[in-house]
């Protein structure tokens, strides 16, 4: 069984930051792609963004320039560093994984963790 647990959400002030971590655990052979995904109350799920294994990345617009997502392979742990932060970021963030376990390849997702900008 393979389990995605984050942690680093809270409440922030507007212009703060705030760093998510996601740490994959289980059978798992290699995570090709991890990412950060959203969700505003009302609003869809949104890709945040993506990292491969080998390090390319992929961002939603709105948070180009304000947030970078890394990854330590060895630790099977993906960040996102989240700066300047606005009422708009406010959401649930979920962390995603494409794993390739012992049952084969499957997308996994987390619990999520709940982000809050307010002053």
């Amino acid at each position: 069984q393979v389990q995605l647990v984050e942690s680093g959400g809270g409440l922030v002030q507007p212009g703060g930051s705030l760093r998510l971590s996601c740490a994959a655990s289980g059978a798992i052979f290699r995570i090709p792609v991890m990412g950060w995904y959203r969700q505003a109350p009302g609003k869809q799920r949104e890709l945040v963004a993506a990292i491969t294994s080998d390090g390319a990345t992929n961002y939603t617009d709105s948070v180009k320039g304000r947030f970078t997502i890394s990854r330590d392979n060895a630790k099977r742990t993906v960040y996102l560093q989240m700066n300047s932060l606005n009422s708009e970021d406010t959401a649930v963030y979920y962390c995603n994984a494409d794993v390739t376990g012992w049952t084969g390849p499957r997308n996994y997702w987390g619990r999520g963790t709940q982000v809050t900008v307010s002053s």
